[in-house]
């Protein structure tokens, strides 16, 4: 299987929505406060045509088969670093899972970011997504902050 990892381009939209849209699915079942319904994560428009963030994606036989996207964002004042690179919109569609093409597109996300003078990079995962988690530490990322949440709605409180 020959792959090209590419600039995505506001062409590629549609089929990048769908990729969104089978983020949302999957992840639907880490996450209880995921409003029902058609959402949306992203701003993709956004993400393909801004300066401080760009989307690649790995193309096969002409089919886009994977997408990632990085972004450079302002982080909080009392860290070493004034930026960071936000990785996000990590997708490989279900028949081409296990290949590498997350690998891939991380890596050259990297690259962009590196080529920016951004050398802190973060990404969230949700701590049961075993096989994400996987691949970002088979990428080199490391666990570094959990994030934690309570539903007090029905919790008695006396």
């Amino acid at each position: 299987m020959s792959v090209i990892i590419r600039k995505a381009t506001l062409n590629d939209l549609p089929l990048l929505l769908e990729f969104e849209q089978g983020i949302i699915v999957s992840e639907r079942p880490f996450d209880p406060t995921i409003k029902d319904g058609g959402i949306y994560y992203y701003d993709i428009n956004e993400l393909i045509t801004s300066p401080n963030s760009e989307v690649f994606v790995a193309e096969s036989n002409g089919d886009i088969i994977a997408s990632g996207y990085a972004e450079i964002k302002t982080d909080r004042h009392y860290l070493k670093h004034v930026y960071q690179g936000y990785l996000g919109f990590m997708f490989v569609s279900e028949t081409h899972r296990g290949k590498g093409l997350n690998k891939m597109i991380i890596d050259t996300l990297l690259e962009w970011c590196k080529a920016r003078n951004i050398y802190e990079i973060r990404l969230d995962v949700y701590e049961d997504n075993a096989p994400a988690i996987k691949a970002y530490e088979k990428a080199g990322f490391k666990k570094h902050m959990i994030n934690m949440r309570l539903d007090i709605e029905n919790l008695d409180l006396e």
